[in-house]
């Protein structure tokens, strides 16, 4: 399969974009979407997923409109948004069996596979309990479960990880890879570790535009021998985090240790500095800043 986003717009009133010129292709595998509060991802999953119109531009499934024909995109979807709704005094099988219901799955085989997908997302244990007595991760588990129903070709999902404790991302992130073999998988975080562990294809999006789409490995050169880490006194580290875009800091008893990102320009410090392998979040919040200063991001 192929998605090919071309020029797309979508404006709000008082001349507010939440697109702007979007361009993008994607093909099977998972698509991670990283980027700051307000960039447009979760206008552009509304639009992948139907719910929303763009103002302007065109999105093609397989070389067919899907604004024009939303069935091309409706029949093969399963979208999570950042807020689904769900029934408290239901439980887990009551819930998903209605879910399959509305989407017209019924039958011996969609109960196997709800019992499946409770074992795969570790709800089995609780699955007669009521929906509304659910921790915050059990209830987004129990949307991922209803996303996948039917066995969707497209998955779209909206910070599907919110709420999920480190075990439970990590099973996660382990079914989607079982899935992304034959789908499009798009899922957006703001945990840029989850995004770089299990996507094969990152776009980095800010401001309603792609900044950067391509491999993670590719991403990661924007910081090739650009990173490092410095030991600071307290009086250096005031100083030093408004010069440098420092990533994380660490308080010792005797001052700081910081690790930070070099832009496009600068020179190292005038201080002891050890040089560190960059990571897909070093990347991340390079070219964000960049852009945001108005140049462009590169060694």
């Amino acid at each position: 399969m192929e998605i090919v986003i071309k020029g797309l717009f979508k404006k709000y009133k008082g001349d507010k974009f939440g697109l702007k010129d979007f361009n993008l292709e994607v093909k099977n595998g998972i698509l991670g979407l990283i980027g700051p509060n307000g960039a447009g991802k979760s206008t552009l999953m509304r639009i992948l997923a139907t719910i929303s119109r763009p103002s302007d531009g065109s999105v093609a499934l397989n070389n067919t409109d899907i604004v024009k024909f939303p069935d091309t995109v409706r029949k093969i979807l399963g979208y999570l948004p950042q807020d689904f709704g769900i029934y408290p005094n239901l439980t887990a099988m009551e819930f998903l069996e209605y879910i399959a219901a509305i989407k017209g799955f019924t039958g011996k085989g969609i109960k196997i596979r709800i019992e499946a997908l409770l074992e795969e997302l570790n709800l089995t244990a609780v699955r007669n309990r009521p929906i509304g007595t659910y921790s915050g991760g059990m209830k987004q588990r129990i949307g991922i479960a209803q996303v996948l129903l039917g066995d969707p070709k497209l998955l779209i999902l909206d910070e599907p990880t919110v709420g999920l404790d480190p075990e439970e991302r990590v099973r996660f992130r382990n079914l989607l890879t079982d899935l992304s073999g034959e789908r499009i998988v798009i899922l957006s975080s703001h945990i840029v570790s989850d995004i770089e562990t299990i996507a094969n294809d990152i776009a980095i999006v800010c401001q309603g535009r792609v900044l950067e789409h391509n491999f993670p490995d590719s991403i990661l050169k924007v910081v090739e021998n650009n990173v490092f880490e410095a030991t600071l006194t307290n009086e250096e580290f005031n100083g030093f985090r408004v010069n440098y875009l420092v990533i994380n800091s660490m308080r010792k008893a005797d001052g700081w240790v910081v690790r930070f990102v070099l832009n496009p320009g600068e020179k190292r410090p005038d201080l002891p500095v050890r040089p560190v392998k960059g990571t897909l979040e070093d990347a991340y919040l390079r070219i964000i800043a960049t852009t945001k200063n108005g140049g462009r991001y590169g060694n």
